[in-house]
């Protein structure tokens, strides 16, 4: 089965500095049809005002990868980590015992981010932070993993979850495929773009939650940038 969920139908949070849709239940947004997808547990769809953001907050035991769309994000935390992260690269921050961080939008444009939250396989261990860069076209008609909890995929951010995060980017008129192992969850969302997925239509930054036990063909209706998780 293939679920299509569309933006307009997610969770909405205007907070005037951060406009925020939710494909999950998220702070005041309770959907109990909507709690999670497999391990993933988070997947907001952030736009961050110029020189705004996230002040400093804690979390424990959650793997948060942010995928930034368009603008950067600045990250700070309390083991002394700092970075900036532009567009189309990924940071990746596994909380474990418990760490404290802040994301600052310090551009003079407004920041537009993906934040997934996974579940670990495992509780505690040392929090850590990590960015890399992905460049696009690296990932041109196929699926490039960003950050994944396989040691096989060694040019990918580390992460403490049974899952992948990967990306493509997509031409109108190509198609791709992923396979999505019986007993695994994919959820996937076309940052930009319009797809077609087994006769449904799919526009920028709507869903589709992808059950196991099936390899699902994508097709781009126009330039796509696909972002995907599959997970336990």
């Amino acid at each position: 089965m293939i679920e299509k969920r569309s933006f307009e139908s997610l969770g909405h949070a205007d907070h005037g500095w951060l406009n925020a849709r939710h494909h999950f239940s998220f702070a005041d947004y309770y959907e109990p049809a909507r709690m999670g997808w497999g391990a993933i547990r988070v997947w907001n769809d952030d736009e961050i005002a110029a020189n705004s953001g996230f002040p400093p907050h804690p979390h424990r035991d959650m793997e948060i990868i942010t995928y930034v769309r368009s603008g950067a994000i600045t990250h700070k935390d309390s083991l002394g980590n700092q970075g900036r992260t532009g567009a189309g690269d990924v940071q990746v921050m596994s909380a474990g015992t418990g760490v404290r961080h802040a994301e600052y939008n310090l551009e003079a444009e407004q920041t537009r981010i993906f934040q997934i939250w996974i579940e670990p396989t495992r509780t505690g261990g040392a929090p850590s932070w990590g960015a890399k860069p992905f460049p696009k076209d690296d990932r041109s008609g196929k699926f490039v993993t960003l950050a994944s909890g396989f040691a096989e995929d060694s040019d990918a951010l580390p992460i403490r979850a049974d899952a992948r995060v990967l990306a493509a980017m997509v031409r109108a008129g190509e198609t791709i495929t992923h396979e999505v192992a019986a007993g695994r969850h994919a959820y996937l969302v076309p940052a930009t773009g319009r797809i077609e997925i087994a006769g449904q239509t799919f526009e920028a930054r709507d869903g589709a939650a992808i059950d196991g036990g099936q390899t699902v063909t994508i097709t781009a209706l126009e330039d796509a940038e696909l972002v995907l998780v599959d997970s336990e």
